[in-house]
């Protein structure tokens, strides 16, 4: 959550803002944006259960149906809504709620609740009349999930400056260094390497006589964000991954470099051009809702067209809990396809959720083919560095 005192926070809004230049702040509300930066609680946990809802799969508030549930089957209830919207709906812990769901009275009380936080949130114009989420209702919950990821990232000084020149796999070949643990072995300066080792003396190659080159960046990148929306990254996990997107907007954004979107599962559910419209990434990472199964060729394919055609840097971060599931041959056809993007210049790294060692070892496969990095991430909490870390090796 938002902490701290208002003083503290709008200076570093500020401060955010005028770096920013083209976040385009001015296009959302004025109104929510005071409230949020304001730390209004009520205003704040209002987006936040947007975003919530929107993290769970749903479109839409019924108070009546969720009630129903609640008392019906607690434990489905809690699978279907998850502990954030219980709390944030009914005012009370979730324990509770499972402890005295029972009671007649607690029952008229709770409904009593849930149809008051419906009500509220129609009247703020956040929910429309048919239950359904509002545009106005999207906008406060983008604000919330940025506001609360910078509020992470800033403090830590996870977002750092970027370095003109550096170690970078996908330019024009440099200087040469120390080969180190992580080098690929296709980028060892074999001559130079037996060079040194001549000069040393040495009848045979040592570990500490290889060298490599160093590549340095060809200038402006391209990233698209591939983010897997399959009806098993509901809630914690897709909400940990739209955070990640919105650092990565924010700071690739802030670098001059362009990042575009691709929200999949059984199908391309939505896209985002490479662009430098930080606004309207951050309104689409928020609407993603999960739902069915993974298709990574789709998404590959996808990103194929969207990356331009010229010598630039072009790389893809796919972001899932499950390897392919859709087709005939899904692994054979995400290889091919992968193979294809790279043949274009489009460099490849995935990061896997929680993935299990079948996937793991496709995920080799499909990085090698790439050329980029695999990550396998087991604590939800690292999701941001993780992404943001992967940035850094090609900007």
């Amino acid at each position: 959550m938002i902490t701290g005192s208002e003083d503290v926070k709008l200076k570093e809004f500020s401060k955010a803002e005028e770096l920013s230049g083209k976040l385009a702040f001015q296009q959302l509300e004025d109104k929510l944006m005071h409230s949020v930066l304001e730390n209004d609680k009520k205003i704040i946990d209002s987006g936040k259960l947007i975003s919530d809802v929107i993290n769970q799969g749903m479109s839409s508030f019924t108070p009546d149906l969720m009630f129903e549930q609640l008392v019906k089957n607690y434990t489905l209830a809690k699978q279907i809504y998850g502990e954030s919207i219980i709390r944030l709906v009914s005012g009370y812990e979730p324990d509770y709620v499972k402890k005295n769901i029972g009671i007649p009275e607690f029952q008229r009380e709770l409904k009593e609740k849930i149809q008051e936080k419906i009500k509220e949130l129609k009247d703020e114009g956040l929910v429309e009349k048919d239950n359904s989420l509002s545009e106005k209702g999207i906008e406060l919950a983008s604000l919330v999930l940025y506001f609360e990821e910078l509020d992470k990232i800033v403090p830590k000084g996870i977002v750092g400056e970027k370095i003109s020149k550096k170690t970078f796999i996908y330019g024009e070949k440099e200087n040469s260094r120390l080969y180190k643990k992580g080098d690929r072995y296709r980028d060892i300066a074999l001559k130079k390497s037996v060079k040194l080792a001549l000069r040393r003396g040495h009848q045979t190659f040592d570990g500490k006589d290889l060298q490599v080159f160093e590549k340095q960046s060809k200038g402006q990148a391209y990233i698209i964000y591939g983010l897997d929306a399959s009806g098993s990254m509901k809630g914690k996990k897709i909400e940990a991954c739209k955070k990640a997107g919105i650092a990565l907007a924010y700071k690739a954004i802030n670098e001059k470099d362009k990042v575009g979107l691709i929200v999949f599962g059984s199908e391309i559910k939505g896209v985002v051009e490479p662009t430098s419209d930080f606004t309207r990434l951050l309104k689409e990472i928020t609407r993603i809702k999960a739902s069915k199964e993974t298709d990574i060729v789709a998404t590959i394919r996808k990103a194929i067209e969207l990356f331009p055609s010229e010598d630039i840097t072009k790389h893809l971060i796919l972001i899932t809990d499950a390897l392919p599931t859709k087709g005939d041959e899904p692994e054979k056809l995400t290889l091919e396809e992968a193979s294809v993007a790279r043949s274009k210049g489009i460099t490849i790294s995935l990061i896997g959720i929680n993935l299990d060692e079948k996937g793991r070892k496709f995920a080799e496969k499909i990085i090698q083919v790439g050329e980029g990095r695999l990550y396998v991430v087991r604590n939800l909490e690292n999701v941001d560095e993780i992404v943001l870390e992967d940035y850094y090796s090609v900007a």
